[in-house]
């Protein structure tokens, strides 16, 4: 693809590097968009978004650099020169972000489930250009295929799947559905925290889902790391929707059992109507026939 997306004489502008401002810019601008309908004081919240990124990032290219440890080697520059050998570890980014929010909340005393479902949707917009940046860069290669949408990277074989350009078009709309979340539990219709598991199980569904279809380099027992990890957060997380709402999975089953027993009822009594019909007209030609 364009790992360098312009010269500017000894300065190389890199193409990760702009859709990582663009993910910064547009993630923080939801996050303060959605942050002033709270009464949480803006200077906190930007203050926590700060150490976030800055935690995030450190974590997530630390466990880039160890999963892909026979790139890097102990390269201090490869480490931090990010826009020349790009890479970041979702699940360290993640961990990353939410363990220091987390440990803003406590250190400042703010209730974490209070606060944090207002960074999701920020969060997912960033991650949604972050894969962008991935699509464009050629950082993550998708596997070769003869699907009609494909590609071919420069410096690889073969035709290859779009597969972070998937991940980045369901995450814009992961990010959408998020920021009606908000509103649903400002309405006390869905509990504190409930988009914070929303991204775990969405971030989860999306890379088990795309798994197969990306080049992986970590593996173990056989299967890919991710695929593995993000397997068991998502059937973890899918429990405990289907216990969350379990009274409204218990009445829409109440509710099918009901309908599809009055249909079956009705169609009975037709199916009895129409033998008792018979029955009869069978009696009334006897009847005619011995006069």
């Amino acid at each position: 693809m364009l790992p360098i997306l312009f010269n500017l004489g000894p300065i190389k502008i890199y193409t990760f590097g702009i859709f990582m401002m663009l993910a910064f810019f547009w993630g923080s601008f939801l996050i303060w968009k959605l942050i002033r309908l709270t009464s949480f004081k803006e200077e906190e919240v930007f203050n926590a978004l700060f150490l976030m990124i800055g935690g995030g990032l450190f974590i997530a290219r630390i466990f880039y650099v160890v999963l892909n440890f026979n790139d890097f080697g102990f390269d201090f520059f490869k480490f931090i020169l990010i826009n020349g050998y790009p890479g970041l570890s979702l699940f360290g980014g993640f961990l990353g972000a939410f363990l220091t929010l987390f440990l803003f909340c406590l250190l400042k005393k703010i209730k974490y489930k209070e606060i944090v479902d207002y960074f999701i949707p920020g969060f997912l917009v960033a991650l949604s250009f972050g894969k962008l940046g991935s699509f464009f860069s050629g950082s993550e290669l998708g596997v070769k295929t003869k699907f009609l949408l494909a590609i071919k990277y420069s410096g690889f074989d073969g035709m290859r799947h779009l597969t972070p350009l998937y991940e980045s078009l369901i995450f814009f709309l992961v990010a959408y559905i998020a920021y009606r979340i908000i509103f649903e539990i400002r309405k006390d219709k869905l509990s504190r925290g409930f988009n914070f598991y929303f991204l775990i199980w969405s971030i989860s569904f999306v890379y088990f889902v795309f798994d197969k279809l990306k080049v992986n380099n970590l593996y173990f027992a056989g299967q890919s790391f991710n695929f593995l990890v993000f397997g068991v957060l998502l059937l973890t997380m899918s429990f405990y929707f289907v216990y969350y709402f379990r009274s409204l999975i218990i009445d829409k089953i109440v509710r099918v059992k009901n309908f599809l027993f009055q249909y079956v009822k009705i169609i009975f009594k037709k199916i009895r109507g129409k033998s008792k019909d018979k029955i009869d007209g069978g009696e009334k030609k006897d009847i005619v026939t011995d006069k």
